[in-house]
């Protein structure tokens, strides 16, 4: 038991690293050589855990995704939140903390990291489109949604957030104004609810980004 909480240690410090020299300097300035220095490991203990630089990116990855996910489906379970609570905490367990900070967020939106950044994109979406597609069921159950199409609705939604809201480090502050006000009015007529209705709840979400 002990060799294997050692190994899975060493993978963990293996993947923290990588995440930090992949969010500075991109994955493709990474090489395998600089996380073997940082970590201080021989090649043969990287290639234990790993095959190869993509196969660590993979990893980093899941985990950040993993960590969402779990956040999410909990407030998708508390009873105690309202559906339009549910949707906004839900959608909020999603930002990224990986103990690095803003600036690496920053980083991974830069074209070096294209890589990295489409991946995490679309393992979000994945993970988090069934989890808000339960949300959107209990609200029409409730007579909070109107739509027949939940899943379809829940896509909608959130490949629309991340197209918009994709470059939202890079925006002023009247452009993304404007682009919060747009994603809320077509976000309440997807989800069938009265103008205004959502307003409030939604802003969390780019509030808590500040």
């Amino acid at each position: 038991m002990r060799i294997v909480k050692e190994a899975e240690e060493r993978k963990n410090e293996i993947l923290d690293v990588a995440e930090e020299l992949f969010g500075t300097y991109g994955f493709d300035h990474t090489s395998t050589n600089d996380i073997l220095n940082r970590v201080g490991i021989a090649r043969g203990t990287l290639y234990y855990h790993f095959k190869s630089k993509e196969d660590i990116l993979d990893a980093v990855i899941q985990r950040i995704v993993t960590k969402g996910m779990t956040k999410a489906s909990k407030v998708a379970q508390d009873e105690q939140l309202s559906v339009t609570e549910k949707m906004t905490q839900a959608v909020m367990a999603l930002n990224i903390d990986s103990g690095i900070g803003d600036e690496v967020m920053k980083q991974i939106h830069k074209p070096q990291n294209a890589l990295m950044h489409q991946k995490l994109r679309d393992s979000l979406l994945f993970g988090i489109i069934p989890i808000i597609t339960r949300i959107v069921e209990e609200g029409i159950q409730q007579g909070v949604f109107q739509t027949d199409y939940p899943r379809e609705a829940a896509e909608m939604i959130m490949i629309y957030s991340h197209v918009a809201f994709d470059d939202m480090y890079e925006q002023n502050e009247e452009g993304m104004e404007q682009r919060i006000a747009g994603f809320i009015y077509h976000t309440e007529r997807i989800l069938g609810t009265s103008e205004g209705s959502l307003k409030e709840a939604i802003m969390k979400i780019f509030l808590k980004e500040k």
